[in-house]
């Protein structure tokens, strides 16, 4: 088992991720479909105790397996959880190879854009439940600095349930995309509580371009001199401590999609 185990992990090339659970491999199948991800799945194994119960997934797999140039094996329980590095994939890994983040001026926002950033968030699951929360919000495009978690996709995906294979990404410095974007009229909206105003009296329609922080970090000192607009959540008692950049990021996006009636508006990229 630990041989089969190890002729697996080597047979995965550098650069290969593993992905966990059929929300996630959905998510991959639809972004290489649709062009929007260049990242491939390679190969996809499912629990052979399972394959009664994935008897309907199993056969739809093997039918994208055969648009999409996958194959579709099943291993031994041990050695599918051997290379999970969660519990919650239910029978189902895939390995795949990486994606390519293009840069922010491939980026070309259409009217009424939503743009976010997430900058200095330290947890890869936070940073896939804060891109969760944009996605459903109907955030356009999500721009990473240069270095991400998207490292850790595999995690990242599984605690965004999907979305982060599914969202247009570009990368960027902070100051350099408020500037670019800001070509395109939108507005820099970052998330502190210096010179702030409370989120009840922000601007916070589209187009926009919202920067939330770490809870650590935060945002950068370039970033935030550039912001015509910082927002704070004022809380309903006496709290020192910080919101998770999780909830900071559903509060706001939400509040975005409030301010402009929820509706679906189109982008480019």
């Amino acid at each position: 088992m630990k041989k089969e185990t190890e002729k697996i992990e080597a047979g995965m090339t550098s650069g290969e991720t593993v992905f966990e659970g059929i929300t996630s491999i959905r998510s991959l199948i639809e972004a290489a479909a649709t062009g929007l991800s260049d990242r491939k799945i390679t190969k996809i194994y499912c629990d052979e105790a399972k394959t009664s119960a994935r008897k309907g997934e199993l056969g739809w797999l093997r039918h994208r397996a055969e648009e999409q140039g996958f194959t579709v094996e099943t291993l031994p329980t041990a050695d599918v959880e051997a290379l999970a590095l969660g519990s919650s994939h239910g029978g189902l890994l895939a390995l795949c190879t990486g994606r390519t983040i293009p840069p922010i001026t491939d980026f070309k926002p259409g009217e009424g854009c939503f743009a976010a950033m997430l900058e200095g968030i330290e947890d890869p699951y936070n940073f896939g439940y804060a891109l969760r929360s944009l996605w459903a919000a109907g955030a356009d495009a999500v721009i990473l600095p240069p270095r991400s978690w998207m490292s850790a996709a595999g995690i990242v995906c599984r605690s965004s349930a999907g979305a982060s294979e599914l969202m247009p990404m570009y990368v960027s410095e902070g100051a350099a995309a408020s500037e670019y974007l800001k070509s395109y009229g939108l507005r820099t909206v970052c998330a502190d509580v210096k010179n702030s105003v409370p989120l009840a009296d922000a601007d916070m329609s589209r187009p926009i371009f919202l920067v939330v922080g770490g809870e650590r970090r935060g945002i950068s000192s370039a970033l935030l001199n550039r912001a015509d607009t910082i927002v704070r959540i004022d809380y309903g008692r006496q709290y020192n401590a910080s919101l998770s950049a999780a909830s900071a990021t559903a509060i706001l996006a939400f509040e975005v999609t409030r301010r402009t009636g929820g509706e679906v508006r189109q982008y480019i990229h």
